[in-house]
């Protein structure tokens, strides 16, 4: 069953995500309706989750090197600036890359609880793909996140704003979750994790 804005909102107290804004923001300042950012906070079925201004890393090509899950070379990736202006803080995701973030907020899922994070549609109508990730029932910490820009065109990634949506989903207690078996992505910090095996 998919969780809704009032489950989100009850299990908010218990760790589920943290910082938590029980409401969605569109602007800074709601009274005014200035400063419009990319939505963030509670929805009615999911929770939109903020970039982290921390840390945004680009793969590029080292010539004679073969990207290898297994023998991950650090050296693909390069980190990426933070700008600021009046839109906000942002980083530039170059055309026909892929780069990687991390959420801003932590995050603790419960034992019976899977939750799988998709791109937000403001995005995807400039051709950035927010590769599509599970959270396993029992997984804690800061989501690393994948982005595809499949545009012919360098495009903004705002931190601190919404860049991808949490769905919650509720299945039968499982034996064995991801904290009992001590994942290799357990208890992720706001920086980015690399691929492990």
């Amino acid at each position: 069953m998919l969780k809704n804005d009032r489950w989100i909102n009850e299990q908010a107290s218990t760790g589920l995500l943290n910082p938590f804004q029980p409401n969605l923001v569109r602007h800074l300042d709601a009274d005014a309706r200035t400063h419009p950012v990319l939505s963030f906070g509670c929805s009615s079925y999911g929770y939109d989750l903020r970039l982290s201004p921390k840390e945004f890393l680009v793969f590029r090509h080292v010539p004679g090197t073969v990207m290898n899950p297994k023998r991950f070379n650090p050296a693909n990736l390069e980190p990426v600036e933070l700008h600021h202006d009046e839109d906000g803080d942002y980083f530039i995701l170059p055309a026909h890359s892929y780069g990687l973030g991390v959420a801003l907020e932590h995050m603790k899922v419960p034992g019976n609880i899977t939750v799988i994070c998709l791109g937000k549609s403001t995005y995807a109508r400039l051709g950035i793909i927010v590769n599509t990730t599970p959270a396993e029932a029992g997984w804690q910490g800061h989501l690393t996140l994948e982005f595809s820009n499949s545009s012919g065109a360098d495009c903004r990634i705002y931190a601190n704003e919404g860049i991808c949506q949490l769905l919650f989903f509720e299945g039968d207690p499982c034996d064995t979750t991801y904290q009992d078996r001590s994942g290799k992505y357990q208890h992720q910090p706001e920086r980015v994790t690399l691929a492990r095996i």
